[in-house]
């Protein structure tokens, strides 16, 4: 079973940064894409960014491209993203995700391809 534990959340004004992290419990993750999501209230859950197993292929929301960097260090089976230049309706539950398939190159960022998911950090952007 994989479990995955997001970090890094927190309350942050306008323009501030913060680095979430994924953390695996296991050395399969390093094999998967992963990817990050957000839920804000009353709002769908939405794709960020996603990245390859190997780390070389990134997508990125329209949203948060140029100010959001996704990456990972394999070693330690965990997954950052570097959230820059935050603004107010960047104010979401934060979550990382598996891809269902090993060594895929996602083309797209499509929940549906994500199987094993954390439980959620809270980013809050007041102005």
């Amino acid at each position: 079973q994989v479990q995955l534990v997001e970090s890094g959340g927190g309350l942050v004004q306008v323009g501030g940064s913060l680095r979430l992290s994924c953390a695996a419990s296991a050395r399969t993750v390093s094999d998967y894409a992963m990817g990050w999501f957000r839920q804000a209230p009353g709002k769908e859950r939405e794709s960020v960014a996603v990245i390859s197993w190997s780390g070389l292929t990134t997508h990125y929301a329209d949203s948060v491209k140029g100010r959001f960097t996704i990456s990972r260090d394999n070693a330690k089976n965990t997954v950052y993203l570097q959230m820059n230049s935050l603004k107010p309706e960047d104010t979401a539950v934060y979550y990382c995700a598996r891809n269902s398939r090993p060594r895929t190159v996602p083309t797209r960022m499509r929940m549906s391809e994500y199987d094993y998911w954390g439980q959620g950090t809270q980013v809050t952007v007041s102005s």
